[in-house]
């Protein structure tokens, strides 16, 4: 009995739920944007060329979407911290999930001031994990 008590203990690492781990990829991209890093940050994302962001206009392809990022906020103080709340997270079937929630930044004045808005993402499973393919965020 002893040879499989490895194996039960690694049975719970396999039975964490979908949810668990979207919420690990958006607490993960916070982090990363909080410490300045957008290529972090863009690691949440689908690194495909069909990745979509959705804002103002419409930005198509990962590498894109973080030249988006980059040139929206090429300062420390203008990525100021992020912060998401009110996360509904539906899952959809074995491969894809959405998220809505609302996003907090939180800069100094001179840099943009405090911003905030709602989200919907659309996650797909990928052989790196959950990863957002679509951001439309207002």
């Amino acid at each position: 009995m002893t040879r499989f008590f490895p194996l039960l203990l690694a049975l719970p690492l396999l039975a964490v739920s979908p949810e668990t781990q979207i919420r690990q990829v958006l607490e993960d991209q916070a982090a990363a944007w909080n410490r300045g890093d957008i290529r972090g940050y863009m690691e949440g994302y689908a690194k495909s060329s069909e990745t979509t962001f959705v804002g103002t206009t419409i930005t198509k392809g990962h590498a894109e979407v973080m030249a988006r990022y980059l040139k929206r906020y090429p300062t420390r103080a203008e990525m100021g911290t992020l912060g998401f709340s009110g996360l509904d997270i539906r899952i959809l079937g074995p491969d894809y999930a959405s998220v809505i929630g609302q996003f907090h930044l939180d800069r100094p004045a001179d840099a943009g001031g405090k911003a905030s808005g709602i989200f919907t993402l659309l996650f797909r499973k990928t052989s790196e994990g959950w990863r957002i393919i679509l951001d439309h965020t207002s």
